[in-house]
């Protein structure tokens, strides 16, 4: 089936997910097998970034979170990253027009101060240039990682218990949550995983907890319209218990 003939089932379209989770993977692993260097696979990605945003929108998901840039990530080789930021920072002041025509708003989370100053400034452009639109909302998960956010949390809690603004017996669940940097948005629904690994690697361990997981084979370069339908068609088979019967 191809982009343009790839279309929702009416149970999907009814049973559509608010969130959208997505581990892009196999970047680096499409590039090897392409025998191409692994900047061309972070390149080849970002048209899949950019399909699948749209897709997502078109389809009337409501929020889609991907995971651009892992906490892990800094440990590569400088030049890579030092590619991938160069790409990321192009990628914000480029896509503002198509953003735009897709009525997308942009958030991101993460240490947002560790990415490089330019990247920083064209990111906050961005996000302004879109904040007036009202469709889908996308998360852009940079210099990520979930234990980080769930320490960088409780840090700011004992805080707040330790000047006296709070009593530990208050907290639980629901207050712990409004100290994540996903505090403003809503908990994955659906988490796809391409490449085929089995993994969340550090990725919105607490927010995930209930949603459905969707692994695919296939690599994030080749993740398209298509693979992205097919996942919301799995997603609407599933029956979502959340610990009952």
């Amino acid at each position: 089936m191809s982009a343009r003939t790839s279309k929702l089932s009416a149970e999907a379209q009814e049973l559509l997910p608010l969130h959208v989770a997505v581990i892009m993977d196999g970047n680096g692993r499409w590039a090897r097998e392409h025998g191409l260097p692994r900047v061309e696979g972070h390149r080849r990605g970002a048209e899949s970034a950019r399909a699948i945003i749209k897709a997502a929108a078109e389809s009337g998901v409501r929020y889609l979170t991907l995971y651009t840039f892992s906490m892990e990530n800094w440990n590569r080789p400088k030049t890579e990253v030092d590619t991938i930021m160069r790409y990321l920072g192009h990628y914000l002041k480029k896509e503002v027009g198509e953003l735009n025509r897709n009525n997308v708003q942009l958030e991101a989370i993460g240490q947002i101060h560790r990415l490089p100053e330019a990247v920083q400034r064209q990111l906050k452009k961005t996000r302004a240039a879109l904040s007036k639109n009202t469709g889908l909302t996308l998360v852009l998960a940079l210099s990520y990682g979930s234990r980080a956010e769930i320490v960088d949390a409780t840090r700011a809690i004992a805080e707040k218990a330790q000047e006296g603004q709070l009593d530990p017996a208050e907290i639980n669940e629901h207050y712990f949550s409004k100290h994540l940097y996903t505090h403003h948005i809503p908990d994955p629904d659906l988490l796809i995983r391409t490449s085929g690994e089995m993994r969340l690697s550090n990725f919105l361990l607490w927010q995930v907890s209930y949603a459905e997981m969707v692994v695919t084979p296939t690599l994030w370069p080749d993740f398209r319209k298509p693979q992205f339908h097919a996942a919301l068609e799995e997603y609407a088979k599933r029956h979502r218990r959340f610990g009952k019967l």
